[in-house]
């Protein structure tokens, strides 16, 4: 971008004697958020724009309404954040925003966007891996200390992550199938519950019994991948043969048997991951990370089994898609002066890769 790089140079010098703003844009799917970070942990503003109740009629995310509703709302936001945060475009020392994986016309959006203020204000662009993202969103609970391992679980992906320094992300496990959080809202709708489902459905399990005794798909095999689709299948055919006899099953023991499942596997998994990868901390980040069965049965078991790693729980507003975890993973990029430029494009299907310029 013309002018960006001699500002670039400049600020990338003088990182360690001033404090660094990122204004960071995230539209990967049904949120529409613009923060504005401070040297990557602090958060002065993170405007979110949900569209939940736009695709609560249809049972999930239709990307021509979600693209639209992130046409709309993206300039109100930038407007929104920079207010919020109490800054100008001169105080700014970059620009990030997601640029995959996601929906392809969602993440255009955004990308669009970012360009189009970096370009306008000098700024340097940079783009950041929507997953990325929801690891460094842990980042303002506390400094991350490497090696760590992240169990990354949302609507799209189920990952075990190993991380031996910022930027390099190495993937251990990951589903083969169905996510965890897509599991959710496929079996939210035989239950009746509206999208998103997950929150309700971890309520209902809270209040129920693990009276089903669903498949824990893969638990003893000798690798550290995940799959949910048959869970799914059974628990979608134990209420369809209940319904074919004129059996009343109660939703709550259904919700807690399903729930009981998935953490099962997501636990047991990952304290056995944890002994061929010996960590210093255990980040929880993702949509699903905000599930309380999971949060606790984590709290209950890593102590026990690992005294000596550190769980390190996002927050609960940060494990939707937002803003302010892109400013985050962005930042560790400006650091290493990882940047794009006007070429830069979407990317739906991008998957973790070693950051360019950084040691493997």
């Amino acid at each position: 971008m013309p002018g960006s790089c001699a500002k670039l140079l400049i600020k990338g010098w003088s990182l360690v004697e001033k404090q660094n703003l990122i204004l960071a844009f995230e539209s990967s799917c049904d949120e529409t958020s613009v923060a504005v970070i401070r040297d990557g942990h602090e958060i002065l503003s993170n405007v979110i724009a949900t569209q939940i109740n736009s695709h609560k009629r249809f049972g999930g995310v239709v990307p021509e309404v979600a693209s639209r509703h992130h046409i709309e709302q993206v300039t109100i936001c930038i407007e929104d954040a920079m207010t919020e945060a109490a800054v100008t475009y001169d105080d700014l020392d970059a620009v990030a925003v997601t640029y995959g994986p996601g929906l392809v016309g969602a993440l255009l959006v955004g990308v669009n966007a970012a360009k189009t203020v970096a370009y306008a204000h000098h700024l340097p662009l940079i783009p950041v891996n929507h997953m990325a993202g929801h690891i460094y969103a842990a980042r303002f609970v506390k400094p991350f200390e490497f090696p760590l391992m992240a169990l990354l679980v949302s609507g799209g992906h189920t990952e075990l992550v190993y991380m031996q320094a910022d930027g390099q992300f190495e993937i251990i496990g990951e589903t083969r199938d169905d996510a965890a959080g897509e599991a959710y809202d496929k079996i939210g709708r035989v239950l009746g519950v509206p999208y998103p489902a997950g929150k309700v459905i971890d309520e209902m399990a809270h209040k129920g019994n693990d009276t089903f005794k669903f498949p824990r798909a893969m638990i003893d095999e000798d690798n550290y991948d995940f799959s949910f689709s048959g869970l799914k299948s059974a628990f979608i055919n134990t209420v369809h043969h209940a319904d074919q006899i004129g059996e009343t099953l109660d939703k709550n023991d259904l919700a807690a048997s399903f729930q009981a499942s998935v953490v099962d596997v997501l636990t047991s998994k990952t304290l056995r991951v944890l002994k061929q990868y010996p960590v210093k901390q255990l980040i929880l980040a993702g949509g699903v990370a905000a599930n309380h069965g999971l949060r606790e049965r984590l709290q209950e078991v890593l102590p026990k089994e690992f005294p000596n790693t550190d769980l390190v729980l996002a927050p609960l507003k940060l494990c939707g898609d937002n803003g302010a975890m892109i400013g985050a993973a962005g930042y560790v990029q400006y650091q290493h002066q990882q940047f794009g430029d006007a070429t830069l494009n979407a990317d739906p299907s991008l998957e973790f890769d070693w950051m360019p310029n950084m040691p493997h």
